[in-house]
């Protein structure tokens, strides 16, 4: 965060004479004293914050991600942790008929004190919580939350439920991880996973504030577009959630304003007494031009500040309007929703207006047995490009606006659209998601149940339907949000038996799974927001699993919904093995991030494949093995002498393959969008797993922790691309298809070129021309068998030659340059160690690298180390002596230490 929206919130954090009989606050966020369960350690602690970064702060503990000290801190988590602090109340205690102690996040199971008072409990990371201390609260107070260990709530949960087991029990040991998350309303991978450690934190993760108010008090603010077919008309449905005190109706009026579209209108309302919502229809004025708001590459992201006046008869006048600092860094942070001013009090909530409709289409397709699954936007198809995210952090109060915005801009810099918040994780803060409406970026929300059964006792059903609520009505607002999704998996899990559980007991599984998604948080979800579809879990059948009892003999069935696909043993550029589905949500490969990233946690003999360290750090059963067999498929493994560049050089590779693999699968879903083969296609989405990492090791990721991009990341750019050329080879034949998301139909030029691997000048060159790319779709646009290709480009062979491939268009229109090779290139014949060399100048912010090669380089890897930023190109083919890229920084650099840090490799460099 930027120094100027600190300096906001610290100001903020102070006591605020009320408006005229409005509510007053105060936050409680800042020094808090920290304890250990028996008293030997303590220690001033921030809030919002956890015992882990507290102790870091504070010089206690060395870095968590070190080496291996996710296993060495186990300590942590297991002892209970006290947060503590006296504070004076900032106002008359008696003028208020109601004083609430409000907590945004309690990570996870506390018992909460004021003035040694018990006045609650926590059970819940994802809620909210408010609890009335009206009859305890004095002029100075004293406040503990005194946590139980997440870990040993779990364990006794889990053991406390008799009748029946919930698995899994425990994770693989290959994860380090803890047993029985499950049973614990907490951050799913906080107990480990296959790319992330075990760190379940401990902490009062968001704000916490006390809150009092006479008559009534509005909790919740949201905004919902809807678009009357019937009327062709745009209006806002607004809920305004109170908390009414009075014992009798409150009535009163509530005015609209959008001026942008000239709308305008007063609603006679009453408040009843207890807490409820009204709702109000705004009908957007008919003569207005309404701009929606379109994902990224499809349009603006257009929205309209508007203000809402709430003038009761009792009590005091509530405004509601936009109001946004940003730091001169570029970070923002919203007013705090509390403040007060002399006049009206701003309150939270969404105070912009979208306007734009989802659908998701599940009808029969001509020729195809099953269901197409894909969104329509605005009435438009959109085939989602993009992947999916976890917890940027396992300390979520490391998790700044920056760090949201850096890996989320560079989402979108990679012609992304689409990610997909996965059910292990945790409901993201506000800025995440206001970022992405800004940018664009769809985001399909899982709810957060992950690979694992989970009870359904009443008190466990309770919590998760105040969650849901919760984080419905705090999130219902953003047009980013296009999909809720009960949960990642389980509908599989219960199909495919991943637990083993025997065909008698099957049922009581299923009648559990129908209660938690369908029962209890379906149907909270279609109560509390119409304007987008649910889906009960991911991959599904969608309306054909509903149809089988929300269960069905197959979620990976191609015909229907999403698919869910890994394959770690097939050669992965074989486009044959991957699924022509209907939408894939998730699928990809590992590789290791760069060496600089690495260094940061490790020492000097981690520095290996085969290092205990390297070992520890892959959570992922036999995930290191697995990646050399994939290399090893298509490029000769390093044989040299020297550990640190063997290790530097294998990490080359596994992201080379696995930019490659991921390449391969992406462009095979892209080129399916518009055909039927033998009642398979229409695939309208590809979100490959996963988009950034929570620490330094071996993953699925193609953002590395700290944001640096993979190779992988750089390949998404252009396999992304609006327009884009795709090459297979299906039994001796080669095949381009021409991909586009541009609105309008293309006339372009398909340049195919090739290269022998021994020289920079191209053996043959094709232009076709009034080649046509039809608007959103995917049509094939040349066809040649393989030995027509080398014949015409004499002295090339299979093993000697090399393809490229563009589409250029008028006004500058040109897609990336594709490539397609027609052997593994441990094969290749003529291939030469190239000299690889760069010049490094700036202009403006930018600085200029200009690259110079003496023969064909492929996959040339441009590394600058620990300096941040990005290239506009990396890991490319380089078939032409000079290359031009551009380094983009994030933060200030010069020639000299870009010269200094710069790593060139290619693929002959790998010894």
């Amino acid at each position: 965060m930027g120094s100027a929206a600190l300096l906001v919130l610290a100001v903020l954090a102070v006591p605020r004479a009320a408006a005229a009989g409005g509510p007053e606050w105060r936050s409680l966020r800042g020094s808090w004293r920290l304890r250990s369960g028996n008293g030997s350690v303590s220690l001033r602690a921030e809030v919002p914050g956890c015992v882990h970064t507290a102790l870091l702060r504070r010089g206690l503990i060395q870095d968590p991600y070190y080496r291996f000290n996710d296993v060495m801190y186990r300590w942590i988590s297991l002892d209970n942790w006290t947060y503590s602090r006296t504070f004076k109340t900032p106002f008359d205690i008696r003028k208020w008929q109601k004083v609430n102690l409000v907590f945004e996040g309690v990570d996870t199971v506390a018992q909460i004190l004021l003035n040694n008072v018990t006045v609650g409990r926590t059970d819940n990371m994802f809620n909210r919580y408010s609890f009335d201390i009206t009859s305890v609260i004095k002029e100075v107070n004293f406040v503990e939350v005194r946590f139980l260990s997440a870990i040993s709530y779990a364990a006794e949960q889990s053991r406390c439920h008799k009748a029946y087991s919930i698995p899994p029990a425990c994770p693989p040991p290959e994860q380090k991880g803890e047993c029985h998350v499950n049973f614990i309303r907490k951050e799913q991978c906080s107990f480990s996973w296959d790319w992330g450690p075990s760190f379940p934190t401990q902490g009062i993760w968001k704000d916490v504030r006390i809150e009092a108010y006479n008559h009534y008090h509005l909790i919740y603010f949201s905004l919902t577009p809807f678009f009357v077919k019937s009327t062709q008309q745009w209006c806002l449905e607004i809920e305004s959630v109170f908390e009414v005190v009075s014992s009798k109706p409150i009535p009163g009026r509530v005015m609209v304003n959008i001026p942008k579209l000239q709308t305008q209108q007063t609603f006679t309302v009453k408040l009843q007494p207890g807490e409820g919502s009204i709702v109000l229809l705004v009908n957007i004025n008919k003569t207005s031009v309404v701009e929606a708001w379109w994902p990224n590459g499809h349009g603006k992201q257009t929205g309209y500040n508007m203000k809402t006046t709430f003038i009761m008869e009792a009590g005091y006048q509530i405004e509601k309007f936009s109001k946004v600092h940003r730091s001169k860094h570029g970070s923002c942070s919203s007013s705090d929703p509390w403040q007060m001013g002399k006049t009206p009090v701003q309150i939270r909530g969404q105070s912009k207006a979208y306007f734009r409709t989802v659908e998701l289409v599940q009808e029969p397709i001509p020729g195809s047995p099953g269901l197409s699954f894909y969104f329509r936007i605005n009435g438009r198809p959109i085939f989602l490009k993009g992947s999916n995210w976890i917890p940027a952090d396992s300390f979520q109060d490391r998790v700044t606006y920056d760090t949201l915005r850096l890996l989320l801009k560079s989402a979108a810099d990679a012609n992304m659209n689409a990610l997909r918040v996965w059910g292990g994780g945790v409901y993201e803060q506000d800025e995440f998601y206001d970022i992405c409406d800004e940018i664009g970026i769809m985001i399909w929300q899982d709810f957060m149940f992950a690979c694992a059964l989970y009870p359904t006792d009443q008190n466990y059903l309770a919590s998760v339907r105040a969650e849901v609520l919760h984080q419905v009505r705090r999130l219902k607002s953003h047009p980013s949000i296009i999909l809720w999704s009960g949960n990642n998996e389980n509908e599989a899990a219960i199909s495919s038996n991943w637990f083993s559980i025997p065909r008698a007991e099957r049922e009581r599984y299923i009648r559990d799974y129908l209660m938690l998604y369908v029962k209890n948080i379906r149907e909270i979800v279609l109560n509390e927001d119409r304007s987008r579809p649910f889906i009960a879990s991911s991959p599904t059948n969608g309306l054909e699993s509903v149809k089988e009892g929300w269960v069905s003999q197959n979620p990976y069935d191609t015909h229907y919904g999403d698919t869910h696909f890994y394959d770690y043993t097939n050669d992965c550029w074989n486009w044959t093995m991957y699924p022509k589905t209907r939408f894939a949500s998730e699928y990809g490969f590992q590789s290791w991030p760069s060496f600089s990233t690495i260094e940061k946690v490790s020492s000097a003999e981690d520095r290996s494949y085969v290092s205990n360290f390297s070992l520890h750090r892959q959570h992922h059963d036999s995930g290191n093995v697995q990646m050399l067999q994939e290399v090893g498929y298509h490029f000769k493994l390093p044989q040299g002498t020297d550990p640190v560049k063997r290790f530097k050089d294998t990490i080359y590779l596994t992201q080379v393959m696995q930019a490659q693999c991921t390449k391969t699968e992406t462009e095979f879903y892209r080129a399916s969008q518009s055909e039927i083969i033998r009642g398979e296609g229409h695939t309208m989405g590809a979100l490959y797993w996963q988009l950034n990492d929570i620490w330094q090791a071996p993953s699925w990721a193609s953002l590395e922790y700290g944001g640096k991009w993979k190779l992988l990341h750089y390949f998404a750019q252009n396999f992304f691309a609006p327009l884009l050329p795709v090459a297979y080879e299906d039994q001796g034949v080669l095949y381009i298809y021409g991909v586009s998301d541009l609105h309008g139909d293309q006339k372009l030029t398909l340049r195919v070129v090739v290269h022998t691997w021994g020289s920079l000048e191209p053996v043959c060159t094709l232009a076709k021309e009034g080649v046509i790319v039809k608007a959103q779709s995917a049509v094939p646009i040349y066809k040649e068998s393989i030995s027509d290709v080398l014949e015409r480009c004499r002295n090339c062979t299979r093993k000697s030659c090399v393809i490229t491939f563009c589409l250029v268009g008028e006004d500058g229109l040109q897609s990336p340059t594709n490539h397609f090779f027609l052997s593994s290139l441990k094969d290749a014949v003529g291939l030469e160690k190239t000299q690889l060399s760069a010049s490094v100048s700036k202009q403006d912010d930018t600085y200029i690298f200009v690259l110079q090669t003496t023969a064909v380089a492929p996959f040339v890897s441009m590394d600058v180390g620990s300096i941040k930023g990005r290239f506009s190109d990396n890991g490319f083919l380089m078939t032409e002596k000079k290359k031009v890229v551009v380094f983009y920084p994030w933060e200030p650099t010069s020639v000299e230490e870009l010269e200094n840090s710069l790593t060139l490799t290619s693929l002959l460099d790998v010894v």
